[in-house]
């Protein structure tokens, strides 16, 4: 009996390995006398527990003999969920089981006897459980997003959308069947997209000239997507998403102006934005399909105006950048193209409501004189008479169709040598021109002219006018340095190289001719040496005492006239020890020999002045 049941029990664990395809991957495993078949538990049972799920035999068992089970779930963690009849060899389980937990179990068999001397064993034990439906599909996100591009073909995917169900992939539990339940809004048809139920993906269905984003509805639409596993039968469990598809644009609209004409007035000699240009444009806004550009295709041929894009409302900004003249062109007649950034798709085309005209009206500005040539520029000899003329300033007004008269005046005149006709122009002298004047620069003296007409308001211009000056030899040499030092027992000895400078420019300069003033006995203590034509060498004779000494000198420049100038070398005799110059005591000396000289001076007077009185009595 004991050996039937055993053989029915095997008959019925190979059905149900046929049954789950597991003939080829749970082999029937004997060893010796024992007798250990696969087992198999179905997942999520209820009480009571423990239940039998097989039997060992063992053909030798003796009465002494007992069953011994082993391994992770049995006497191992996680311990006690398999136990075995130690008499009988029934194994039970004693809780609830969950495959995606454990799926599958591995124990040891084997029998010993009652003092635990191994008999026969250990045999793999092999528990496998068995899935059920207990876990539904879930989406990895609740929410997807994907875009398509309007006008698409039918069939475009747009997006993909996958769920995961933990139940045994080798059974229908985890096998998925994807739908839409909803469509959200339902307009212009409630199935405008299709999911494919096997692979998940989303694809359009709708005619690409109803995907047209501009005559939808909304740009978005929202999917509500159904994952149910038992390869989508009645009794699958379900699992749920959404899916928020956005209607992109493409450039299918030309941008339009909003009128085909557009006026503007503009006062000439200004500049700045004179008019903006508006258009309409159906594309998504804030996008290159939406964005304008603007160009000036005809009516600007001196580039006087410039169009730019208002990056806030996409309005053209058309601006002067060169002033306009009246007098020149009271009118100009624009014509402007509007253009998107990206390209507008094959079947659209830029129309007629794409260009625009533009009238601009040059309002008429009384506007200053203008001076001609500026700056004007005139040579002259410095030092001419006073009164004498220098040029004749021109200066024309712009508005000629007025018929003004224009005043001239003097508004920056440095030195205050010059003033002006206030009809005529003509600049004269009222002091004297002097090339050597702080104001001159480079030997150019410059001064400014106003102009003004007679309009209302008035308005002025200003001119240059630029005074080159030719040098005269009103210039005398002078000596330099002014002022030198030497040492009281010092003789035949160099005492300084001097040179002389004139304010004058060449020819009226070098060479300069340095030599001794005509005092007499000067050549016996002083010695001049030339050395080129600017600098020469003096040097003493003999030694001096300490004191200052003045040494006549006369200087003399090659200028035609040439002109002279007697002046005077400041020579300091100092006492000098170890490398030490003191003149300290040459300036007291001097003082002290002056007050003597005056005091002597002073008695000879009142003498002289006595001996008149005497005369008299």
């Amino acid at each position: 009996l004991s050996l039937s049941l055993s053989l029915s029990l095997s008959c019925s664990l190979f059905s149900l390995q046929g049954i789950l395809g597991l003939e080829d991957t749970v082999p029937y495993r004997t060893k010796r006398s024992l007798l250990v078949p696969p087992m198999f538990v179905p997942e999520n049972q209820r009480a009571p527990f423990p239940r039998s799920i097989g039997k060992v035999i063992s053909s030798d068992m003796k009465e002494d003999h007992i069953f011994r089970l082993t391994g992770k779930g049995a006497d191992q963690d996680p311990k006690g969920v398999f136990s075995i009849n130690k008499l009988t060899g029934e194994v039970a389980v004693s809780r609830a089981l969950d495959r995606e937990a454990i799926a599958f179990y591995h124990l040891q068999v084997s029998t010993t006897d009652m003092s635990g001397k191994l008999v026969e064993g250990p045999v793999d034990l092999d528990v496998y459980v068995i899935d059920q439906n207990d876990n539904r599909p879930i989406f990895r996100e609740s929410r997807y997003s994907g875009e398509v591009l309007e006008g698409s073909p039918t069939g475009t995917t747009v997006m993909t959308m996958t769920a995961f169900d933990a139940d045994d992939p080798n059974t229908d539990n985890a096998v998925l069947r994807y739908i839409i339940l909803r469509q959200s809004p339902e307009k212009p048809s409630p199935n405008m997209f299709y999911i494919d139920p096997e692979r998940g993906d989303i694809v359009t269905v709708i005619s690409p000239s109803l995907l047209d984003r501009e005559t939808l509805p909304t740009t978005q639409y929202e999917l509500e997507i159904v994952a149910k596993d038992m390869a989508g039968s009645e009794v699958g469990l379900t699992g749920t998403a959404t899916a928020t598809i956005t209607i992109t644009d493409r450039n299918d609209h030309a941008p339009e102006f909003t009128h085909s004409l557009f006026q503007a007035s503009v006062d000439e000699g200004s500049t700045g934005v004179v008019v903006n240009l508006t258009v309409d444009d159906r594309d998504d806004p804030a996008t290159g399909a939406w964005r304008a550009i603007y160009s000036i295709i005809n009516g600007d041929p001196n580039q006087s105006f410039e169009i730019h894009t208002n990056p806030d409302n996409n309005e053209g900004m058309l601006s002067v950048v060169k002033p306009l003249d009246y007098e020149s062109t009271m009118f100009h007649t624009l014509l402007i193209k509007v253009e998107n950034e990206d390209p507008l798709v094959p079947d659209v085309n830029y129309g007629p409501s794409s260009t625009a005209t533009v009238y601009i009206t040059v309002q008429d500005v009384n506007e200053g004189p203008v001076f001609f040539p500026d700056p004007l520029m005139v040579t002259n000899l410095e030092n001419i008479p006073v009164g004498s003329f220098v040029a004749v300033l021109n200066a024309t007004d712009p508005d000629y169709l007025q018929v003004q008269s224009i005043r001239f005046a003097v508004l920056r005149d440095p030195a205050g040598w010059l003033s002006v006709n206030p009809v005529r122009g003509m600049v004269n002298t009222t002091a004297t021109l002097d090339r050597e004047s702080p104001h001159v620069h480079n030997n150019h003296y410059s001064a400014v002219f106003m102009a003004t007409d007679n309009g209302n308001p008035p308005a002025t211009g200003t001119g240059t006018l630029i005074i080159k000056l030719d040098d005269e030899n009103d210039n005398a040499p002078y000596v330099v340095p002014s002022v030198t030092r030497v040492c009281e027992d010092a003789k035949e000895v160099n005492v300084a190289v001097i040179g002389a400078r004139d304010k004058d420019i060449h020819p009226n300069t070098d060479p300069f001719n340095i030599e001794l003033g005509k005092q007499p006995g000067l050549e016996k203590t002083w010695k001049i040496s030339r050395i080129n034509n600017t600098h020469s060498q003096i040097m003493l004779l003999h030694s001096l005492k300490r004191a200052n000494y003045n040494v006549p000198l006369v200087l003399t420049d090659s200028g035609f006239p040439p002109l002279t100038n007697n002046t005077e070398l400041k020579v300091q005799v100092c006492t000098c020890k170890k490398n030490r110059m003191d003149c300290s005591g040459a300036d007291a000396l001097l003082t002290n020999m002056l007050l003597l000289a005056l005091l002597t001076l002073s008695l000879l007077c009142d003498l002289l002045s006595e001996k008149v009185y005497l005369r008299s009595v």
